[in-house]
């Protein structure tokens, strides 16, 4: 018996859907099939009439018609003044529509940092919140103590966006009965349990502390131009995008999108520090323990590396 997937768009710009078109091995049409999903409806892909859609929601609210993969893209709205009404299906608030659903799925997959923690309209007007978290705090829309019909909490899977092959791979493993591990964020560790950091070709750089100054030099980002590799939990260097780059590959500084406070309230690229010392510093690593370590590594760096030229 097929597995039925509902996809709804919430407050969001569309990019985790086009990240999950760009999958390749397996593409999306191949992995529903082998998966034996049955898709109910996505905004992007399904060819049903608006009065196919009405029915399939009708049926829904019945309960003649289950559900047992929802994806949720984008935030969910709640304002003005807890109404929901900037953002609405058919005249109601979606955020109902939302709730309604989350009660009757047996898994409920947050799709990209919107939907996941709130992401650009957290603490706006606009009242946005993930799913079950709003920024760092656990609760979000649907609360804290909320359950799927499987038993799992919301499976967050951020990103801005999310990568095509954290979303495939998730929902292979929850269809198939794979056990999925849940880190602190209800993230799945298989995928966020390392840093972006890890896999970065600047990785010796950083360990010297040889520094980018400006774009176009072949040094660490971390600590002047803002990169968020070591601060951020994700496997851009590990699953590379178009299977063959990352930002940090390409002189881009990591911008933190998987953090729930994404997007920061500071420039991106800038790192906020205090007489030349990070505030943010990498996880597990005490201020003491890094400026005695950072000062001897930079003593010792290679010639190799602090004689490197700009724009190599």
């Amino acid at each position: 018996m097929s597995l039925k997937l509902y996809w709804l768009q919430c407050g969001g710009c569309g990019g985790d859907t086009w990240s999950f078109f760009n999958g390749e091995s397996p593409n999306v049409v191949e992995l529903f099939s082998s998966l034996d999903i049955e898709l109910l409806w996505h905004p992007s892909i399904s060819s049903n009439r608006q009065k196919d859609q009405e029915k399939i929601d009708e049926d829904l609210m019945s309960g003649s018609l289950n559900i047992d993969v929802l994806c949720i893209e984008g935030s969910v709205l709640r304002g003005p003044g807890g109404t929901g009404m900037y953002d609405r299906i058919r005249g109601k608030p979606k955020k109902d529509f939302v709730a309604f659903l989350a009660k009757r799925a047996q898994y409920i997959l947050a799709i990209g940092t919107c939907a996941s923690y709130g992401g650009i309209g957290a603490n706006t007007e606009i009242e946005a919140t993930g799913l079950q978290f709003l920024r760092w705090e656990k609760g979000g829309f649907l609360g804290k103590e909320f359950r799927s019909g499987s038993g799992l909490p919301v499976v967050n899977l951020p990103g801005c966006p999310c990568h095509c092959d954290i979303i495939s791979g998730t929902l292979t493993a929850l269809v198939s009965g794979t056990h999925l591990e849940l880190g602190e964020y209800n993230t799945p560790l298989e995928w966020y349990g390392m840093m972006v950091h890890q896999g970065c070709t600047r990785n010796e750089y950083h360990e010297y502390r040889v520094e980018d100054w400006k774009f176009g030099e072949k040094g660490c980002m971390f600590f002047h131009l803002g990169c968020h590799g070591p601060l951020a939990h994700g496997p851009c260097n590990k699953l590379l995008w178009n299977k063959r780059s990352s930002k940090t590959r390409v002189g881009v500084p990591c911008f933190g999108c998987t953090r729930p406070d994404f997007p920061q309230q500071y420039p991106f690229f800038e790192t906020r520090n205090i007489e030349g010392i990070p505030i943010e510093l990498p996880e597990g690593i005490s201020r003491a323990h890094y400026l005695a370590y950072k000062g001897m590594a930079a003593a010792a760096a290679p010639k190799r590396l602090t004689t490197r030229k700009t724009g190599i």
